[in-house]
């Protein structure tokens, strides 16, 4: 198959490239339209309790809630001074006649003594948008934003449409800069693995190629169903990075070929057959691991997984279309352009030392083969150290501290919650219908009893609907929240009436049940389609569980760090973020789909290069040494070049962009170096031909099914040979 799509490629590729380039229009033109199409919100389950209750409210009492937090602060005057009452009155009269306005409370309408700071020198009104949606209140915030200050006075803006467009803004800033960061660092690295800049250009074709293109696919998905915002990170991240590394490894191969003398025909052949093959696998891998987060009721994480296997299908497609068929435009001269490197002297032309047989990957390669229980405990151990501190993870919801420290909507929550009498802009929501208003107060004193409640009052009510604002000490991600929930969802409720406990501390613990009871199935989801995809690729039941373990050693090194830094705080002045002593449960999640998936993917890397030698020898020992030592320089490259783009991540504001992208440079470098540079091969030397068993009817199932690196029907002797510990 792949030897024949090789050559249709070198008869089309002039079509191809066409194609490409109408694709690459459309995704720069109408695809980057994507940014102002997508959803910001996507982060609740529509079926826990705090949804219905939201729902339920709004159908019932009319939409509730603060939409924009408006504080005005003076270093001089009071609130009950002319200096600042008039002008707040000004400006909420004006607020009121605007059509994005449906309500405006303030302290001067309601003297109600939280809308106060304890020193009176700072105000906030509360804003309900008129919009029927979370994307129309943020285009009505954007027009509003500048009739919401006061003269004279201090104004500061916050509250959750507030926090969704500073969220949103930053995100397609991290995102622009983080391109900007990472192209030209990518194309001064290629240059210097390649040696010539017409080979470094073209990884850098296929990465814009994929990128466009997802977003033209998502920008598709979008006109069907809601794609958040956040899907664009993912897009980046993943389509950038995955096209990087198949596009290294494709080019690579190439120049072998020609190397060895074939024709630029035969070796865009030969590279499908073999690099393509392998692409095919990782690619498939991948998707299939971010289709994993399709399975979660919440749009935000089945945004990513659309994003990502966008972006991954997309960047295989390209590397196994576009790129072939620009290599067989050409041919030769991808080497042109030659940059002199001292390095580089000494080995034959597109071909670097380790294939001929000496570098220093050769060397780990012998010394591994010669030493392999070593290192398989020493590095065990190393990341079973790392992976630590993942033992005392603490979930808890995501705040405004995910923003920078001067964000407004970050400033004006802790404000709230330091100067102002309750502390809350989040208060609990309890939703009691079925029974008239006069019944629900024996309940709401009830209420006021719980531990860590500061104040119940009666938000709205409406013929046999009564909404009830709780208040509490702390934050609304903290852990008296929390208990504050669990105590009111176990208070009984009243005779005949319905109770049901809302708001945004309500929200976080349904997020992190409806997570964990989906979690499983998402870890099975992810296995079985890498165990399955591996022993295709491999013809081995063994290589896909010890892959699946490896991947877990180095997704818990990863997750070790995480835990270390980012919940412990250290660093965190290094790389400028807020320590909230605990982690967003998304997050992990999120992570886990991204690395269980990159993991794979050198793994394939490096056991495709072994099983074509296994093909070739029969001899473990000596196939797992020349696959580790014509591999391992790709796998570190591209481990690189992934590691420059997801850096660009870690330089913008938003804190859990940092987490994710710092999360995923530890394991990067974790896979690329101790996993599948020693453990693998330590491991695969110890088992010898076990590596390559499979019991009859499966080893015949591969046989005839086997996606694998050759022309020739696989061979029956290394599946039913008795295994032994052999070399």
């Amino acid at each position: 198959m792949f030897a024949w799509w090789g050559r249709v490629v070198v008869r089309a590729r002039w079509a191809v490239l066409a194609a490409a380039a109408v694709l690459m229009a459309v995704g720069a033109t109408w695809g980057a339209g994507v940014f102002g199409e997508l959803t910001g919100g996507g982060f609740d389950d529509p079926a826990s309790e705090s949804s219905r209750a939201a729902e339920r409210a709004t159908a019932e009492l009319g939409r509730q809630g603060a939409d924009v937090i408006v504080l005005w602060s003076s270093d001089t005057a009071t609130v009950d001074q002319p200096a600042f009452r008039d002008p707040v009155a000004g400006t909420v009269t004006t607020l009121r006649q605007r059509s994005e306005v449906a309500t405006v409370t303030t302290w001067y309408d309601t003297s109600a003594p939280a809308l106060v700071a304890t020193d009176r020198k700072a105000t906030y009104a509360v804003v309900k948008l008129a919009g029927a949606d979370e994307d129309t209140r943020i285009a009505q915030y954007e027009r509003l934003r500048p009739a919401l200050d006061a003269p004279g006075l201090r104004t500061e803006i916050g509250g959750t449409v507030a926090f969704q467009y500073e969220a949103n803004t930053r995100t397609t800033e991290d995102i622009t800069r983080a391109e900007l960061l990472s192209m030209p660092v990518l194309l001064v690295l290629l240059v210097l693995i390649f040696g010539g800049l017409v080979a470094a250009t073209t990884p850098l074709v296929i990465g814009g190629l994929a990128v466009l293109g997802a977003f033209v696919a998502v920008r598709l998905l979008n006109l069907v169903t809601d794609v958040s915002i956040f899907a664009i990170n993912v897009i980046t991240l993943i389509g950038l990075g995955l096209a990087v590394d198949y596009a290294l490894f494709v080019v690579s191969r190439f120049r072998e070929e020609l190397a060895a003398g074939r024709s630029t025909a035969e070796a865009v052949r030969r590279t499908m057959l073999t690099a393509g093959r392998t692409v095919l696998v990782s690619g498939l891998t991948v998707a299939l691991a971010m289709a994993s987060l399709l399975i979660f009721p919440q749009a935000f994480l089945r945004s990513m997984g659309l994003g990502g296997m966008a972006a991954v299908l997309i960047a295989m497609l390209a590397a196994l279309t576009v790129l072939p068929a620009l290599l067989a435009v050409l041919g030769h001269r991808i080497d042109a352009v030659r940059v002199p490197l001292p390095w580089r002297r000494g080995t034959r032309r597109g071909r670097p030392a380790e294939a001929a047989g000496g570098g220093a990957w050769a060397r780990i390669a012998r010394s591994v083969m010669r030493r392999p229980v070593p290192y398989l405990i020493g590095v065990a151990v190393l990341l079973v150290v790392l992976a630590t501190p993942f033992t005392r993870i603490t979930f808890g919801g995501f705040d405004e501290r995910v923003l920078p420290a001067d964000a407004a909507p970050r400033v004006v929550s802790e404000r709230i919650a330091e100067e102002f009498p309750g502390g809350s802009v989040a208060p609990i929501d309890v939703l009691v219908s079925g029974v008239p208003a006069e019944a629900v107060r024996p309940f709401t004193e009830r209420v006021s009893t719980v531990a860590g409640v500061t104040a119940v009052q009666v938000a709205a009510s409406r013929g046999e609907t009564t909404l009830l604002s709780v208040t509490y000490r702390g934050e609304p991600t903290g852990d008296i929240a929390q208990d504050v929930v669990r105590e009111l969802r176990d208070l009984p409720a009243p005779t005949g009436a319905e109770v049901l406990v809302g708001g945004r501390s309500a929200a976080d613990r349904d997020l992190l049940d409806s997570l964990t009871d989906r979690l499983p199935w998402m870890a099975l989801l992810m296995a079985g389609a890498t165990l399955l995809l591996l022993f295709l690729a491999f013809g081995s039941v063994v290589l896909p569980l010890k892959a699946v373990l490896m991947n877990l050693l180095s997704i818990g090194a990863s997750f070790g760090v995480v835990v270390w830094i980012f919940q412990d705080g250290h660093l965190s002045d290094l790389l400028g973020f807020t320590p909230t002593g605990f982690i967003d449960p998304s997050n992990p999640i999120l992570m886990l789909a991204m690395l269980f998936g990159l993991a794979t993917d050198y793994e394939v890397f490096l056991l495709s290069r072994v099983r074509e030698e296994w093909d070739r020898t029969g001899d473990n020992t000596a196939s797992v040494a020349l696959g580790l030592q014509r591999t391992g320089r790709i796998i570190t490259a591209a481990a690189l070049l992934l590691i420059v783009v997801v850096a660009g991540f870690t330089t913008g504001g938003m804190s859990y962009i940092k987490l994710i992208g710092v999360g995923m440079i530890v394991a990067i470098v974790v896979d690329a170096t101790l996993v599948r540079a020693l453990l693998v091969p330590a491991t695969m030397r110890l088992l010898g031909r076990w590596n390559w068993w499979a019991p009859g009817p499966l080893a015949r199932v591969y046989r005839r099914y086997g996606i694998r690196e050759t022309d020739e029907p696989a061979p029956a002797v290394p599946e039913t040979r008795h295994p032994a510990f052999t070399g």
